[in-house]
């Protein structure tokens, strides 16, 4: 048996009523969807560590949960993997016509042009709002660039990112006086959005991906945050043991080693 009619065989087990495994039985689209969620997130994660065998891995747990949807909706009588597949490769077929049907684009930013117009043409929109289609499943920190984009591109947009920066000035003032005023948790709240909504149009107008950037941040808190153990570890007490003076002098420590490139892959991958 191939590998790909294995794995289908494998989830109809699993799924089976008589004999199947309790938790997969147990399971619906609404409860597997965080684990896609996840199992995407690990993807992109191996992805930034280089690590391929890791990104085999993952790949393959992504997968796993494409098949488990299809079963599921085969269940149902909705559709089976077969159709996904043949789905998408009719897709990619349909929209690339300067490969598979002699179409001709200059370039790139060509073929992405194509491609929405392909795409609006299968999908018309009924919603006639410039902001349709924008999908509300997405993290947050993804759609938001998203909608941004889609106002930019009727000229609803900051000249450069210089003024994008002044208006961060403003909301961050905002914040800090809904803060002063001990205001209710919901207005700060609303404050704090419009924060992050206008930091993640500074990264679309610098054209940095906004996830990539965070998760380098934390990369690199958790590689300085580690080697502030080892040191404190150095000194014959705990982290937790020292008061936020010391744990602040340690943390500088480790920022000064980590500027010197002392800290190499640190806080990589820890399981």
């Amino acid at each position: 048996m191939s590998s790909m009619p294995e794995l289908l065989a494998i989830m109809a087990k699993l799924r089976d009523p008589q004999g199947g495994c309790p938790w997969d039985l147990e399971q619906d689209f609404a409860s597997i969807a965080p684990y896609t969620i996840e199992e995407a997130y690990e993807v992109a994660d191996a992805i930034q560590r280089g690590n391929l065998n890791d990104l085999r891995e993952e790949l393959g747990d992504l997968l796993l949960q494409v098949v488990f949807h299809s079963r599921m909706a085969e269940e149902q009588g909705a559709f089976d993997f077969e159709a996904v597949v043949r789905g998408i490769a009719d897709k990619m077929v349909r929209r690339h016509p300067h490969v598979f049907a002699g179409a001709k684009v200059a370039d790139a930013a060509e073929q992405t042009r194509a491609w929405e117009r392909l795409k609006q043409a299968e999908k018309p929109r009924q919603d006639p709002s410039v902001l349709a289609n924008v999908a509300r499943g997405l993290p947050e920190w993804q759609r938001a660039p998203k909608l941004q984009k889609r106002a930019a591109s009727i000229g609803f947009d900051w000249p450069d990112v210089h003024a994008v920066l002044a208006k961060l000035e403003e909301e961050v003032g905002e914040l800090r006086r809904e803060i002063a005023q001990a205001s209710p948790r919901e207005r700060i709240e609303d404050e704090l959005g419009d924060v992050l909504f206008v930091i993640a149009n500074i990264a679309r107008h610098l054209d940095v991906d906004t996830g990539h950037a965070l998760r380098r941040a934390n990369a690199k808190f958790e590689r300085r945050f580690r080697r502030m153990e080892d040191l404190a570890r150095n000194q014959g007490k705990d982290l937790a043991e020292h008061d936020f003076h010391a744990q602040d002098a340690l943390w500088e420590a480790a920022k000064a080693e980590d500027h010197q490139g002392l800290l190499g892959a640190m806080g990589e991958r820890h399981e």
